[in-house]
């Protein structure tokens, strides 16, 4: 993949603020660090990454102090972010989406939780690119609708995909947008195939109840610092 995620960032880095001096970021995924440090490097006042492999972080930790960048890096699953009871300007949610079982939920508990008003969010994306208005509701015997190629869509991976048994599901372009704003998040710009640029709005409470669930909050965090 070359120079990786180097080359990714160059394609989308001035759709970011240049002068983050007063903001707060959350690196949701944070792996080695690499968006956590460049987020530090633009004057970010605080940048938490959390990842949930110890490997991943003792690289963060030792590449931030090298760099000498003071940075919180936590081991934390997404699943536990409202331990944090903080929301960060900038949420940044690069390359998880499709490892996780229950990828919707994620983006319900970044808007319940942690985001204050920027999401930067990167899913790989399989399918139609193909994106068309969407009705508000569709009769019951309406069939064929699923099987237009701009229909929202989800691809289940039951066993693997890429040689990685973590990649769960797959989302088409216009099934990726819809979650994005299902979920309360307004897209700014898509400065990158597969990298959108958000911005969270107040959503309704939907008939059906909240989007998201309250995990536990006795989680014990361990810092770096």
């Amino acid at each position: 993949m070359g120079d990786y995620p180097q080359v990714k960032y160059d394609s989308f880095r001035e759709s970011l603020p240049r002068d983050m001096r007063g903001l707060s970021v959350l690196d949701i995924g944070c792996n080695a660090g690499f968006y956590s440090m460049e987020m530090k490097r633009r004057g970010a006042d605080r940048v938490v990454g959390i990842d949930s492999d110890d490997r991943y972080l003792e690289q963060a930790r030792f590449a931030s102090s090298v760099c000498n960048l003071s940075i919180e890096f936590l081991r934390m699953t997404i699943w536990d972010i409202a331990a944090l009871k903080e929301r960060f300007d900038l949420v940044i949610f690069m390359g998880v989406f499709y490892h996780l079982r229950h990828p919707l939920l994620a983006l319900d508990l970044i808007h319940e939780h942690v985001a204050k008003d920027l999401l930067l969010f990167q899913s790989m994306q399989r399918g139609s690119r193909l994106v068309d208005l969407v009705a508000e509701d569709y009769d019951f015997k309406e069939v064929e609708v699923f099987n237009t190629a701009s229909f929202p869509a989800m691809y289940f991976i039951e066993r693997s995909y890429s040689h990685d048994e973590t990649n769960w599901w797959i989302p088409n372009r216009p099934g990726m947008e819809a979650m994005l704003r299902s979920a309360g998040f307004e897209i700014e710009g898509r400065p990158e195939d597969e990298v959108y640029l958000c911005r969270r709005k107040a959503i309704a409470v939907p008939p059906d109840g909240p989007h998201s669930v309250y995990p536990s909050s006795n989680l014990v965090l361990r810092s770096n610092e």
